[in-house]
Parts: C-alpha cells; structure tokens; sequence
C-alpha cells in the first residue's frame, strides 16, 4: 500500500468538514411566503390598537353607526383632552409609573438573588421551599383578596400607593423564571473561580451572577412592568379616585348613565402609549438581550 493511498482518506473528512462550515456560515434570506405570514400577525397584532386609536378619533354617535368607521377622523385629541380632564390622567399617569417601577426594580433584583440561590447554593430543604415557591402559582390571586386587604387596613395603608406595591415586590414566577436561566446560563466553575480569587458574596452577585443574567433580568422586567401597569383587581380594591392608577382612572370614564365610547378609548390609548414608548427606547436593547443569552447557552 502506498503513502498517497493512507493520506488520501484523512484528507476527505477536512475537505466535508470545510464545505460543512461553509455551509453554516451563509446568510439565510427570508422568501415571499415568509414576508406574507409576517405581515399578516402584524396586520393582525396590529389591528386593537389601530382600531382604539380610530375609535378615539370619532364621536360617541358616528361609533354607533352602521357600518362602523374604519379611518381617523378629527376629534381624536378633544377626546384625549376630555379623556385626561375627566379621569385625572396626569396623577394616575404619576401613581402607574411609580408603582410599575418600583415593582420591576424589586421583582428583578429579588427574584434574580432568590433564582441564584436555588440554582447554584445548596442549603438544607432547597428542594422543598422551592415546590412551596412554584405551589403558590397555583393559587388563584381571588382567594388572597380579602386576607390581603385587611392586612393592609390594619397598617392603615388604605388608598396609598405602597398598598399596591408591598404584595408584588417578589414573585413566584419570577423566581422560578432565574432560576431556570442560571441554571443554564451561569457555570458553577465561574463562581468557585470568584471564591478562589477571594470574592465576597456581594462581590460574586454583582460582578458574576448579575452580568450572567441580564439577559433574563432584561426579559423579566419588560413582563413585570407591562403587568404592574396592566393591573386592574388588586388597584381598583385598593385605591380611590382621588389616588388611582391609570386602570382605574380609567375605569371612571365607564361611569354614568350612558358613557362615551370615543371618550373611553381616548383613555384607553392614554393608557397604552407609556407602554409603546417604553418598549420602542428598550425594546432593541431587550430583544439583543434575548439573542446573547441564546448565543451563550
């Protein structure tokens, strides 16, 4: 046998190998169907908040007609003005943005310390508080209603804005939500290599656990903020009228003997355009996020 006949089959896996990653490396373009499936979910995401914005364009009568309008019309920004005169947008717009982030700040930073130590820590009855963690998920919120605004009455917190806040600094779901990530995301080699290195606790946390997951913490805390604004049972039993979030200033606009739709939905936009703003400033940096923590893992 001679020399060419034993090199020749070690040098066909390298040629395979390079045509392989030259393969992988080339860019994927998307066809027509794909820009048509794309552009109909957004058509279709797209359309209540389209129709809210048409809606708060025209008069109670022309909503009422049949067919209903399908384009703007001119009063869109006389019921914006009546929607924030009747409904004190301005102190509800003030008391949503406080409650939202101070709820995001907390439940980030503490459901993130409470994931680290259930993924990477071990201590005794881990296992256990964290059944008991993801048990209470399977609580309707309904059943805590009654006991929770007692409790509150009895601090004397009754139609202030730490009664809202206090039930929500933590949650179930966002514990569990770190975990999972760092279980993955954070290697246990990286912190022993921190504790050698002399590393404190604290040290460990800020330099190593929170960079880890700021992927998830990016992710965690877009939800947060959407549900702490989105919010409507817990406020409306409460707060009053005179201390509301936006849900329920908004909820007095469907008061009266006939309420004004158009004015309703002039509210209503109110309502989701802080939202809007927030996700179109962050919404590139959490949806870059997402990708890197993908990349890692």
């Amino acid at each position: 046998m001679t020399t060419s006949e034993l090199t020749l089959p070690q040098a066909r896996p390298k040629k395979d190998r390079s045509r392989r990653v030259m393969g992988a490396g080339k860019q994927l373009h998307a066809g027509p169907v794909t820009y048509l499936v794309l552009t109909v979910f957004a058509l279709i995401s797209l359309a209540p908040l389209v129709w809210t914005a048409v809606a708060a364009s025209r008069t109670d009568r022309r909503l009422a007609e049949t067919p209903p309008p399908l384009w703007f019309g001119g009063n869109l920004f006389k019921n914006l003005q009546a929607a924030w005169d009747q409904a004190g947008m301005g102190t509800a717009m003030f008391n949503s943005t406080v409650v939202a982030g101070t709820i995001t700040v907390a439940t980030v930073l503490f459901s993130t310390l409470a994931g680290f130590a259930f993924a990477k820590l071990r201590f005794r009855f881990s296992s256990v508080l964290l059944l008991l963690t993801i048990g209470t998920m399977m609580i309707p919120p309904q059943l805590a209603v009654v006991p929770l605004y007692l409790w509150m009455s009895n601090l004397g917190w009754s139609n202030q804005l730490q009664t809202v806040i206090l039930p929500t600094l933590v949650t179930a779901f966002g514990t569990f939500f770190m975990r999972q990530y760092l279980v993955q995301a954070l290697p246990t080699e990286l912190i022993e290599a921190a504790r050698v290195d002399g590393a404190s606790s604290l040290r460990v946390v800020w330099h190593v656990v929170f960079p880890a997951a700021r992927p998830a913490m990016a992710v965690l805390g877009l939800l947060t903020f959407v549900f702490a604004w989105n919010d409507f049972l817990w406020p409306i039993i409460a707060l009053n009228q005179q201390n509301p979030t936006v849900q329920v200033a908004l909820n007095s606009l469907g008061t009266g003997y006939v309420p004004d739709q158009a004015v309703i939905m002039a509210g209503a936009l109110l309502g989701t355009l802080p939202l809007l703003i927030a996700f179109i400033l962050f919404g590139k940096q959490i949806v870059g996020g997402i990708m890197q923590g993908a990349i890692k893992g």
